[in-house]
């Protein structure tokens, strides 16, 4: 049996299986913004603010920043 690791989603630590993916971080951390984030009007980045696909695996510590995207929506309204 593996242990869970430990991710922070906007600064809440949430504990995932290993081999959790981005996708399986929201819908623990931030269920709301999933669709969005699905939909391309949310983004999440890593640590470094470099956008990530909801598919990567994730690893112990990792640090991921969501938030609905006012750039998409705007270029939705163009």
């Amino acid at each position: 049996m593996t242990d869970d690791i430990r991710v922070y989603v906007n600064e809440l630590g949430v504990l995932l299986p290993p081999g959790a993916t981005v996708r399986d971080a929201l819908r623990t951390a931030m269920p709301d913004l999933l669709p969005a984030a699905e939909a391309g009007t949310a983004v999440v980045t890593d640590g470094r603010g470099l956008p990530i696909p909801l598919d990567l695996s994730l690893e112990a510590g990792a640090i991921l920043r969501a938030a609905r995207s006012s750039r998409r929506a705007a270029e939705a309204d163009a």
